[in-house]
């Protein structure tokens, strides 16, 4: 395991969860990840990435929500769990994540390479 591997896992911990409005995927756009996180993912085709982005949607976002919700990448988690990245439909975890724990994963996106998921 590589030490962006760990630190993957140690800040995805550190990140509260909270529970969606069901069937809600307004977060769910186009983002980026590292190496280390889309080796996490499912490989999907050119022609399956297209077709996501032509609607403006993660390529990984199915008809029941997140296919890779586990696994999902680090930008993604942090969505409405700060107000730098507010729910769009007001939810969130009931404690805010800790400023220097969202600091330390825009420092860690901003360190690696990221490519479009």
């Amino acid at each position: 395991m590589s030490c962006t591997d760990r630190k993957i896992d140690h800040l995805r911990r550190q990140i509260p969860g909270f529970a969606c409005v069901p069937g809600c995927h307004d977060c769910c756009g186009p983002v980026t990840a590292s190496s280390e996180e889309m080796a996490r993912l499912p490989v999907k085709s050119a022609a399956e990435h297209e077709a996501a982005l032509a609607e403006w949607n993660c390529v990984h976002l199915g008809p029941q929500g997140c296919q890779v919700y586990d696994q999902r990448p680090l930008i993604c988690r942090l969505f409405g769990t700060t107000p730098r990245l507010p729910c769009p439909r007001g939810q969130g975890p009931k404690t805010p994540i800790e400023a220097h724990v969202e600091e330390q994963v825009h420092r860690l996106i901003a360190t690696t390479r990221q490519v479009l998921v």
